[in-house]
């Protein structure tokens, strides 16, 4: 798959933007792009939490400075991951609610 995250955390945000703003107006794109959002945040929370089992005095010196690193590179990550998994959570939640979108006819070979 080849999500609308691919690209990292912008284009994570920017598909959030479009969605906000209404310029995703396709039900099946708005669909795609909000269980892809979903996706990338289920990850970066799984990061957080795996790195939080992680004994404080590792490599790196602490302090705001490796937070906020490990914050934006657990987000990266997670965009990334996000947008390489095929047969993941995002599309699951896709195929699970695609039925239920407004004015949008069944895929082809779904």
């Amino acid at each position: 798959m080849s999500g609308p995250v691919e690209g990292g955390a912008a284009a994570g945000r920017d598909l959030l933007q479009a969605l906000r703003s209404g310029r995703i107006r396709d039900p099946r794109a708005r669909l795609r792009a909000a269980t892809d959002l979903l996706e990338g945040t289920f990850y970066q929370e799984l990061f957080k939490a795996m790195r939080a089992t992680v004994p404080e005095g590792g490599v790196l010196p602490g302090g705001g400075g490796r937070d906020v690193f490990e914050g934006l590179l657990d987000q990266h990550v997670a965009d990334a991951a996000a947008a390489r998994s095929a047969g993941g959570i995002g599309e699951a939640l896709y195929r699970h609610f695609l039925g239920r979108v407004a004015g949008a006819p069944p895929e082809e070979g779904a």
